[in-house]
């Protein structure tokens, strides 16, 4: 119990004590803030007496209101700075905007100008596209597009105009696109076109027979005279000479090989059959890289120049056969030349 009423006793006593202190504090901040007030409530005279006799003007006021009075005259200068610097900002942003605005339409003008040039293409390219197709008979399918029939441009440079600005530019750019995607299909017709040539080209005689398109023609097709006999004769194939032997001899059109040999006039020579009847024969070669019965590709070499059988010097005979005709092998040669 002694301690009990002990320790209540010390309670009682830190309590007091600390009743004491924030007694203390709040009497001081009374005394501060009365101090404070009393501070800036004193009374002040401003007189302003001026250089003539005129009356002396004299009016009073206090402390606070000449801070206050201060704290706001400085709140306005510096609303005054920042809101200048604001509208210096802005009339800089506006310049650059209106810098922008100027490229942007010098641009725009630019991109009309490419656009016109690409129009008067189109139009170009439509004139030439529908000459090539009549030429070989491909007909051009109308447009989905109504204002383009039969692919025609000339809807897209009509004196009346159907909007301004951009929205006519728009217009000229979709009549355009229709047009192109119309001429996709004759396009593509004359890739497949191109493409079955080239298989024909491919299977007929069309390339010059020695690689590189090297040598000339020693002698021709038809009536010549015979170089070692000196008696006129029927020359059923054409002379072509490099001046030396060794050169490689090409298949002039995709074929199958019918005939390797040797013959006393011919010499060393290869016939190939190709597709649509045609023969091709290559005599007087120095050798042959091919065998009977092979198949060979436009451009392969089959042999090289020499001067074996009748002959007067390295050369290549070559002959074009049609069934049982012998045609001038000159028709061929310049068709196309091989690599």
């Amino acid at each position: 119990m002694a301690k009990t009423r002990q320790y209540k006793r010390f309670e009682k006593n830190l309590a007091q004590k600390f009743l004491g202190l924030f007694g203390k504090f709040f009497k001081l901040v009374k005394i501060c803030l009365v101090s404070i007030f009393r501070f800036f409530d004193r009374k002040l005279t401003i007189m302003i007496i001026p250089h003539t006799q005129e009356k002396v003007v004299n009016f009073q006021t206090n402390i606070f209101s000449i801070v206050t009075g201060f704290v706001l005259v400085i709140g306005l200068v510096c609303s005054f700075f920042y809101f200048n610097n604001q509208s210096e900002s802005s009339l800089s942003e506006i310049a650059r905007l209106k810098d922008e605005n100027k490229t942007t339409l010098a641009n725009l003008d630019e991109l009309r100008d490419e656009n016109n040039n690409l129009l008067q293409a189109a139009q170009r390219f439509q004139s030439s596209l529908s000459k090539s197709l009549s030429l070989i008979g491909i007909n051009q399918v109308s447009n989905t597009d109504t204002s383009i029939q039969n692919g025609d441009l000339s809807s897209l440079f009509s004196s009346e105009a159907k909007a301004q600005g951009s929205v006519t530019e728009t217009a000229d750019i979709r009549k355009l696109t229709s047009y192109l995607e119309g001429a996709v299909q004759p396009v593509e017709q004359i890739g497949k076109m191109l493409e079955t040539q080239g298989d024909i080209f491919a299977d007929t005689p069309s390339i010059w027979p020695i690689k590189g398109g090297i040598g000339h023609v020693s002698m021709t097709f038809g009536q010549n005279l015979h170089p070692i006999t000196g008696q006129w004769y029927i020359h059923k194939g054409i002379d072509l000479s490099t001046w030396r032997t060794g050169d490689s001899v090409l298949a002039t059109a995709n074929g199958q090989i019918v005939t390797v040999a040797y013959d006393p006039s011919f010499g060393n020579y290869v016939i190939i059959k190709h597709a649509y009847g045609y023969y091709t024969r290559y005599a007087h070669l120095k050798a042959s890289y091919v065998k009977k019965g092979q198949f060979v590709s436009q451009g392969e070499t089959i042999g090289a120049i020499g001067n074996t059988g009748i002959s007067t010097g390295p050369h290549l005979h070559y002959e074009v056969h049609i069934g049982s005709d012998v045609v001038d092998p000159a028709k061929y040669v310049n068709i196309k030349v091989s690599d």
